[in-house]
């Protein structure tokens, strides 16, 4: 197989109208409020992992979107290694949501996962029209990250327990936003018919 027919292959196996996008879930909860956050965020992460083995089986690519915590010299990797080399608040976070080989990942400089990155190219590339949202904060990144999608024309979908709030007031109010303002879909992980996001157009 000549290399021209190698990357065409690769291009359309990584085609897909849906991506499921973590964000900020490689985190050492080491910030003012993360005490409050870990520990709705372990509950969601548990979620999310069931969540992302449907969709990685579904053929579903799954895009790590995550703060450089102001590292600029950092890549991806040293970030999960900061979070599981030592005893932080977030390691049984970063450990249940470990990236895998074939999982995308791209670094943001500020709460929307479109601001300043690649993203939107990335979705572009495969074709991406429905995103699944899921991580931490949902009233802050998460719901910033809604709101760049909106306007872009991509369909939301939030998985109501795949998402972490300091408080379930906090929580209550942004997915209200995402759903009344945004209209974006909320529902249980486990309730998202992945079948019928594929076929959408």
């Amino acid at each position: 197989m000549s290399k021209q027919e190698r990357i065409a292959v690769a291009s359309k196996r990584d085609k897909s109208k849906v991506a499921l996008l973590l964000i900020d879930v490689i985190n050492d909860f080491e910030f003012v409020g993360g005490s409050e956050l870990v520990r709705p965020a372990f509950k969601a992460a548990k979620n999310i992992a069931s969540l992302k083995r449907r969709v990685k089986a579904a053929g579903i690519p799954a895009i790590y979107v995550n703060d450089n915590f102001g590292r600029w010299r950092s890549d991806f990797k040293k970030l999960v290694d900061a979070c599981i080399d030592r005893q932080t608040p977030g390691k049984p976070i970063v450990e249940t949501l470990l990236p895998e080989p074939d999982d995308y990942f791209i670094l943001k400089p500020r709460h929307s996962a479109f601001h300043a990155t690649p993203l939107e190219l990335l979705l572009r590339y495969l074709g991406v029209r429905t995103l699944i949202l899921t991580g931490f904060a949902v009233d802050n990144c998460v719901l910033l990250t809604a709101g760049d999608a909106h306007m872009m024309e991509y369909e939301i979908v939030v998985p109501a327990d795949c998402v972490a709030a300091a408080t379930g007031d906090r929580k209550k109010q942004a997915l209200k936003l995402i759903k009344e303002t945004l209209n974006g879909r909320t529902m249980r992980g486990r309730d998202i018919n992945l079948r019928v996001l594929m076929k959408n157009k």
